[in-house]
């Protein structure tokens, strides 16, 4: 009788224990475009008005020391979603195109697809793509490859920031618009549609992304998110400091010095663009709060990991500099914000509400991450490390530095939990110590007591790097074949400013190195790269400006003046 019993009792348990199993944990992937530290958790800016963006933080893990895999959208967007780095891939520019340079890339929402998961998408999660092969749905329609819904814009522009030339980003303009949200469009219509998938029930564990666009430009949003922040109000960013790229290289000093900022403050538009940017934050952080809100209503609130992350920050004067596109602090760190809810497979626990994680963390890293939790197998061709033991114990030992890459190879930053290195291509380095110096006024590479810290974060860097991809902006755009202008006899034209971006290709048919190099305003040589016999090089200039070829004894062979189109140099 009593092993009766035994047997009943056993069956009992295993029925209740396969009635009803576990099912695997939904993700919600939440990017925001364009996103520095102006949320209130990371306290960039005094004045941000973030409440949605905080209350997330609070109930999960916050990683106060999170990076870009690049400080543009296409390489950090593509790095995410498909674990691997850019130097990895070649992928370093937002002219490359991703088909182009990874055709057979396997990313994230088709690697949860093919196990098991429903992935669907809507908004910018790539750089301007859909990549249609990648999700099983998405809105607006994935076959049209246009992330962009319906979004009002102004009919005449600009309404602030007058154009000066066709070096100036059309999209960079401000204003408030006498329109509501659901008038608006844009980001309501994405947050509408992702509503929409949380509040039904769905047959299989499902991959939804949401790709939030505001801050990016142009900061057009209806006028009730400009009414917190007064224009007489507002304060410039903690990290502007007069002179601060004095101790700067001057590789460094010449990415921040773009036209734009000195364009901004001749137009006196510095605070009204700080004050559009708040706005769009603040329009931003409500179109979270929509998704946010949705989630807590639908069926799938207690069994959804929550991601939410910016592809990059954007400077508003510090360095000197308006945009995107540098190692620094300010655009390399962005917000990261993990939730994981209790019975997830690597973490039955969950994560703890308020948790804050200090170590240097790099975005490529979620793909490893999401896998692990989910228990989905591991992608074996990617370079990408789980933050599972950072989500359990924030505290956790990571040996580990944060690489976030610049347009080219030799251009970029490293980060570890106290310590930031910068190296650009010329050779010129940045050492900053974040505890003392959060803003990184004070360049230390040049210091000797910092050697031994120098020589330490050199060693951090991955000790191989893919070349700039070739295939980019694509062979065929470069029909036009320009001829060398011989030196015999002649001096190269010095360089001429103010001119638009251009790609060249030179093709080396020699089968020794030369060296290429550019002449400034006043015909001194400025940086320079090699390009190796029998190779190709992409460099990217500007129309305008003069580049010297140079044998290995430094002899001049020939020089280009850099034309208004793409165009491939041929050097025999």
């Amino acid at each position: 009788m009593k092993n009766v019993l035994r047997l009943s009792l056993a069956l009992c348990l295993f029925l209740a224990g396969t009635a009803h199993p576990t099912p695997p944990p939904n993700i919600l992937f939440i990017a925001v475009d364009d996103l520095n530290d102006w949320i209130g958790c990371l306290g960039g800016h005094p004045q941000t008005k973030t409440p949605n963006f905080d209350r997330l933080a609070a109930s999960g893990v916050l990683f106060k020391n999170a990076y870009c895999p690049a400080p543009s959208c296409n390489p950090s967007r593509t790095a995410i979603l498909s674990g691997v780095p850019p130097h990895r891939s070649g992928l370093y520019q937002n002219t490359q195109k991703l088909r182009e340079v990874m055709p057979k890339a396997e990313l994230m929402p088709r690697w949860f697809s093919r196990h098991g998961y429903w992935s669907a998408g809507s908004g910018k999660l790539l750089h301007y793509v859909i990549d249609p092969q990648s999700w099983d749905d998405y809105f607006p329609a994935k076959a049209n490859d246009n992330p962009f819904p319906r979004t009002f814009d102004p009919p005449k522009r600009p309404l602030n920031l007058p154009r000066e030339g066709p070096w100036q980003y059309s999209e960079t303009d401000w204003a408030a618009l006498d329109v509501t949200d659901e008038q608006f469009g844009g980001d309501w219509l994405v947050t509408k549609w992702i509503g929409e998938q949380l509040a039904r029930e769905h047959d299989q564990p499902f991959f939804l992304a949401c790709g939030i666009y505001r801050p990016h430009e142009p900061w057009f949003v209806p006028k009730q998110y400009f009414e917190p922040f007064p224009l007489d109000s507002i304060q410039l960013p903690p990290g502007v400091k007069e002179g601060d790229l004095d101790d700067v290289p001057p590789v460094g000093q010449k990415i921040a010095r773009n036209r734009y900022f000195p364009h901004i403050q001749q137009h006196q538009q510095w605070k009204q663009g700080i004050q559009a940017y708040l706005a769009s934050i603040h329009f931003a952080d409500a179109m979270l709060g929509r998704v946010l809100a949705a989630l807590e209503k639908s069926p799938h609130r207690d069994n959804t990991i929550v991601v939410l992350w910016s592809d990059h920050g954007w400077h508003l004067g510090e360095k000197e500099h308006w945009q995107k596109f540098t190692g620094w602090r300010v655009c390399a760190r962005v917000p990261l914000i993990v939730r994981v809810p209790k019975g997830a497979p690597a973490l039955a626990e969950g994560t703890r509400a308020g948790g804050i994680c200090t170590r240097p963390v790099s975005l490529v890293n979620l793909f490893s991450t999401l896998t692990e939790l989910c228990a989905v197998p591991a992608k074996p061709d990617i370079e990408s490390l789980s933050l599972v033991p950072l989500l359990r114990n924030p505290s956790a030992p990571w040996p580990h530095a944060a690489l976030t890459q610049l347009d080219a190879p030799e251009n970029y930053a490293l980060s570890t939990e106290r310590w930031r290195y910068i190296h650009y291509r010329d050779g010129g380095e940045e050492l900053y110590d974040i505890d003392a110096d959060p803003h990184e006024w004070t360049n230390l590479a040049t210091k000797p007591e910092h050697a031994a810290k120098l020589a330490e974060m050199r060693t951090l860097a991955p000790k191989q790097r893919a070349p700039v991809h070739e295939s980019q902006p694509g062979i065929n755009a470069f029909v036009a074949e320009l001829e060398l202008a011989p030196e015999q006899g002649t001096e190269p034209p010095h360089s001429k400013s103010g001119g638009k971006p251009v790609t060249l290709l030179f093709q080396n048919h020699k089968q020794t190195t030369v060296k290429l190099v550019r002449l400034d305003e006043t015909g001194a040589r400025r940086e320079s790269h090699e390009i190796k016999g029998a190779s190709r090089r992409l460099v990217q200039t500007t129309t305008g400006l003069t580049w010297l070829l140079l044998d290995q004894a430094d002899n001049p062979i020939g020089h280009i003046v850099a034309p208004d189109k793409p165009a491939r140099i041929r050097i025999e």
